[in-house]
């Protein structure tokens, strides 16, 4: 009976190292596949919560500028953070996402379709062309190695008039241009679009572009003292 139960207890603790072993690799494969499941709408959406972590930056960085944020250090900025937060919306957000994926894709073909849809495209552009223009600004008054007294005004009220200006603009991109965008096009098409952007990202960045850009932006709003979200979390109304 020893013999048998020591045979048994083998079989079985073989048994379970397969299984475990199995469920390893069906993991693995979950793990690889999942990474090629992400579509191109679904892409475009992502980019754009890292695009709205470097203006929720700039909003915080605002009321600092104006010593409306409670801290000691009130109306201190970092510029060299902020300039960081500014070239990754330039390279990650205009040049990229919007010139070479929005302007050079999605635009054109919703110019083609029917309905009050086809007009986004020229707006969206020119929201595009004056969110550059801020970026410009922003990069320059950065540039300079610190914020100066007679720059906290307008740097802060060119912020906030783009993160306004954005908050809209990409909130009508995810809920309609993108909707649209998708419907018009066949599952297969949708696919073909989904391997084109990862070939323009890896085109632009030599690598994943996405991902380098979280760190990036998880960087910078460690800079700022805007990594733990925690702190963020709304008072009781009761309170």
């Amino acid at each position: 009976m020893d013999i048998m139960d020591q045979s048994r207890r083998s079989f079985l603790h073989a048994g379970s190292a397969v299984a475990a072993a199995g469920l390893a690799l069906a993991g693995c494969g979950q793990g690889a596949g999942s990474e090629k499941d992400v579509g191109a709408v679904e892409d475009l959406m992502r980019e754009h919560g890292v695009l709205r972590r470097a203006l929720f930056a700039y909003t915080e960085t605002a009321a600092r500028l104006r010593g409306n944020d409670g801290a000691a250090d009130s109306g201190t900025v970092d510029a060299g953070a902020l300039k960081r937060a500014a070239t990754l919306f330039r390279t990650f957000g205009e040049d990229y996402h919007e010139r070479l994926l929005e302007e050079a894709h999605i635009f054109p073909a919703i110019r083609k379709l029917q309905g009050p849809v086809a007009a986004y495209p020229d707006v969206l552009t020119a929201q595009h062309q004056r969110g550059r223009e801020i970026t410009d600004y922003i990069l320059g008054v950065t540039g300079k190695g610190a914020i100066g007294t007679a720059d906290r005004e307008p740097m802060a009220r060119a912020m906030e008039t783009l993160v306004r200006m954005y908050r809209v603009h990409a909130a009508h991109e995810d809920t309609v241009v993108f909707t649209a965008w998708k419907q018009a096009l066949s599952g297969h098409e949708l696919d073909e679009m989904g391997d084109k952007f990862e070939e323009i990202e890896h085109q632009q960045f030599g690598k994943d572009g996405f991902d380098d850009a979280v760190h990036q932006i998880a960087d910078i709003e460690q800079a700022l003292g805007l990594a733990d979200i925690a702190q963020f979390t709304a008072p009781s109304p009761l309170r």
